[in-house]
């Protein structure tokens, strides 16, 4: 990860004064913070407290004791290893709206009665809907949210990575990978282009900009040799549904920008969650952060009409997918069909890992 300084930013909270009603809980030992809460020294939370009046927050951590076990049975913690949960086991996550067709639909609770566990990163909230080979989250029983000695709720907007000040550092080419869902081979097809353009002797960076917060993806990258990772996490978000769009650009081009200053990476590899018909993405993509940061694109489906129609939908914000890649590659058929209705060349994984391909596509 970067070793760039993070820089605190204070955020609205209520002091403890005139809450009497609520008496203030340590931590208990052994809570298992999740991976959403990494950039969080835990030297920042003083104690869990309950607070009538103020109404949760994305991003704001949250001390809860598993209630009952359902889907999630783990939950991924800051060091990246999946801790088994048991009933009553305390646990630090932090609020977030969560958009997941294969899995969960879910939004911020307006209190502290009840919550789930919507992501294995740390993600609470309330879940409103569910894929139907998915069982009901994981749910917990929040005890209070996680203040600083001041009283204030810590937010994990708090410790989210700044863009660089002065000097404003030169442009590095930045190639996006998007596609028309989740699990239409997106991280897949990232990871082996960084395999690639490390192969060919650059210096990567890999970055997911939106999504829900886990490990995986980041991971992925570093396995594939990426110098330097990171997503909105860093900028202190647990997940990017529902934020205002000023905020997600304002979030890409800070990852960019962070990337651009880094004194190693000489190319940027930059995955989106989700699927041109999530709002969020569609609107980034159309934004001029994006026009003006991205030379190129390549564009994950999972068959041919998926691949048809996201050529359209780019098409509408003035973009030409360098290739198609993806699960639609996993099948020459399958690609074929997908060449000859779009035009636009099919590259798979292993073609994407080859040093030569991956030149090619650098802008």
């Amino acid at each position: 990860m970067s070793s760039t300084t993070i820089e605190a930013t204070p955020i609205n909270g209520f002091a403890t004064q005139g809450n009497t009603a609520f008496q203030p809980e340590s931590l208990p030992r052994g809570s298992k913070w999740g991976f959403v809460t990494r950039n969080v020294p835990t030297e920042a939370v003083s104690h869990a407290e309950l607070r009538s009046q103020h109404l949760p927050q994305a991003g704001d951590l949250l001390l809860a004791r598993v209630e009952r076990i359902a889907q999630h049975t783990r939950i991924q913690l800051r060091c990246g290893r999946r801790s088994q949960l048991y009933p009553g086991d305390p646990i630090v996550v932090a609020f977030g709206h969560r958009y997941a067709p294969d899995q969960f639909e879910a939004t911020i609770p307006t209190d502290l009665d009840r919550c789930h566990l919507v992501a294995a990163g740390g993600l609470a909230a309330l879940a409103i809907s569910k894929h139907s080979r998915l069982k009901w989250p994981t749910s917990l029983k929040p005890e209070g949210y996680c203040v600083d000695a001041d009283g204030t709720v810590v937010n994990l907007r708090r410790f989210g990575l700044s863009a660089p000040i002065g000097q404003r550092a030169r442009h590095k080419p930045v190639i996006a990978v998007l596609g028309t869902s989740m699990n239409a081979g997106k991280t897949t097809a990232a990871a082996s282009l960084v395999k690639g353009l490390k192969g060919a002797g650059y210096r990567v960076a890999a970055v997911k900009a939106t999504g829900t917060g886990a490990g995986n993806d980041l991971w992925a990258y570093a396995d594939a040799g990426a110098d330097l990772t990171l997503d909105f996490t860093d900028a202190g978000h647990p997940s990017t549904f529902r934020l205002p769009q000023h905020e997600i650009n304002s979030c890409f081009e800070r990852l960019l920008a962070i990337c651009d200053a880094h004194p190693q990476p000489e190319v940027t590899v930059v995955e989106l969650a989700d699927g041109m018909l999530h709002p969020e993405t569609a609107d980034l993509v159309a934004s001029t952060a994006y026009r003006t940061r991205v030379q190129s694109t390549l564009f994950a489906a999972g068959e041919a009409m998926g691949a048809l129609a996201g050529v359209h939908m780019l098409a509408s914000s003035g973009i030409e997918p360098a290739a198609l890649v993806g699960l639609v590659t996993a099948s020459k058929l399958a690609a074929s069909e997908a060449e000859r209705a779009t035009g636009v060349r099919t590259l798979d994984k292993l073609q994407l890992e080859n040093p030569a391909t991956a030149l090619q596509l650098l802008p």
